[in-house]
C-alpha cells in the first residue's frame, strides 16, 4: 500500500506499508518521523523490548518463577541500568543506546520504571487491585509512551537536540493508558492462552469471576455474562482515557511539526479501530474479532493521513 494524501504534507507522499501493517502500532507510526529520529525510536525500544520480553517468555513458559529465577534476573535488569548510569560496557548494543540517550537528550527514568514495572511483574502472578495495576502501567505503558513523545517533541540543536517543551510523561499518560487498556481487551484470548493475566482481583471479584473462568472463556471463545460485564467495565476504562487523550494531543500539537503531529495521530487513530470491534453486549472477546485484518488497518492508515490537518507549529 503506499499511502496518499490531499494536505500538503511531502513526508506522507508515497510511504510504503505494504510490509508492516502487522507490525506495532507504535513502529506504523514512527515511520512518518525523518530516519535520523526514526533509528533513535528503533534503538529505545529495541532496549525496552529486549527488558519486557525477558520476563514475558519466561512467564509464558512457566507461569509464576521460582525466587532464585525472579532475583537472577532482576540482578540482569540491575546490572544492565547500573552500565547504562555509569557509561561503562563493552556491549555494542548498550554503547549505541547510550550515544543515542545523549544526543537525544532522553532521560533514563523511563527505562528505571520499566524495570521495575517488570521486576513486579517476575514477582507477582496479577494484580490485587486496580490501584496495583495503574501503579505498574506506570513503567509498562507509560515509560515507553514517554519516550516516544519525547522523541516527537524534541527540537534541533548544533549536533544534538534540546528536550520537548512539555512535560513527556503527562503527555503520553492518557494515550499510554488508553492503548494498554485495549491491548487488555484485544489480546484477552492470546493471554490467557499464555498463561498472561492483565486483569484486578477485585475487579474479577465483583463480576464474581476466577481465573479459570478466563482460561476457560479463552479456551472456548465462548464469554459468560459475568465477562462480558467485566469487559464493559475495562470499556470504560478505556473510554475514560481515549477522551482525555484526544485532549491532551490537540494540547501539545502546536508545539510539534507536522510529521510528529501525524504520528500521535496514527496511535490514537489505530487503538481506536481496535477500540471500535469491541461489543461487550454479544462479543466473544476472540482473537479474531478484536482484531482487524491487515487490509483495514491499510484503509484506517489511509483515512487519518487524507483527514489530516496539521496544526499550525509554534
Amino acid at each position: 500500500m503506499t499511502a496518499r494524501s490531499n494536505t500538503s504534507l511531502d513526508f506522507a507522499l508515497d510511504l510504503d506499508f505494504s510490509q508492516i501493517l502487522t507490525n506495532p502500532i507504535m513502529d506504523i507510526a514512527a515511520r512518518f518521523w525523518d530516519d535520523d529520529r526514526y533509528q533513535a525510536f528503533r534503538v529505545t525500544y529495541r532496549s525496552m523490548r529486549r527488558i519486557d520480553d525477558l520476563v514475558d517468555n519466561r512467564k509464558s513458559e512457566m507461569g509464576k518463577l521460582p525466587t532464585d529465577d525472579v532475583r537472577v534476573i532482576g540482578q540482569e535488569i540491575d546490572t544492565w541500568l547500573r552500565s547504562v548510569r555509569e557509561q561503562i560496557t563493552d556491549d555494542v548494543f548498550t554503547r549505541e543506546f547510550l550515544d543515542v540517550l545523549q544526543r537525544f537528550a532522553i532521560p533514563l527514568w523511563p527505562w528505571e520504571r520499566l524495570g521495575r514495572a517488570m521486576v513486579y511483574d517476575l514477582q507477582h502472578d496479577g494484580f490485587p487491585s486496580l490501584r496495583a495495576f495503574l501503579r505498574y502501567t506506570e513503567g509498562a505503558a507509560i515509560a515507553p509512551a514517554s519516550v516516544f513523545t519525547h522523541l516527537c517533541g524534541i527540537r534541533p540543536r548544533d549536533n544534538g537536540y534540546q528536550p520537548p517543551v512539555y512535560d513527556i510523561r503527562q503527555a503520553a499518560r492518557s494515550l499510554a493508558l488508553f492503548s494498554y487498556f485495549v491491548h487488555i481487551i484485544r489480546d484477552f484470548q492470546k493471554d490467557q492462552l499464555n498463561k498472561l493475566d492483565y486483569f484486578a482481583d477485585d475487579l474479577l471479584r465483583v463480576h464474581q469471576l476466577t481465573t479459570a473462568d478466563l482460561r476457560n472463556a479463552a479456551e472456548t471463545g465462548r464469554a459468560s455474562a459475568s465477562l462480558r460485564s467485566l469487559m464493559r467495565q475495562y470499556v470504560g476504562f478505556a473510554e475514560y482515557y481515549r477522551a482525555r487523550a484526544r485532549r491532551t494531543l490537540d494540547e501539545i500539537a502546536p508545539s510539534l511539526e507536522p510529521r510528529y503531529q501525524l504520528s500521535l495521530e496514527i496511535i490514537y487513530g489505530l487503538y481506536f479501530q481496535i477500540f471500535e470491534r469491541f461489543d461487550a453486549d454479544a462479543g466473544n472477546f476472540t482473537a479474531s474479532e478484536t482484531n482487524p485484518l491487515p487490509a483495514q488497518v491499510q484503509a484506517r492508515i489511509e483515512d487519518i493521513i487524507s483527514s489530516f490537518t496539521p496544526t499550525r507549529h509554534r
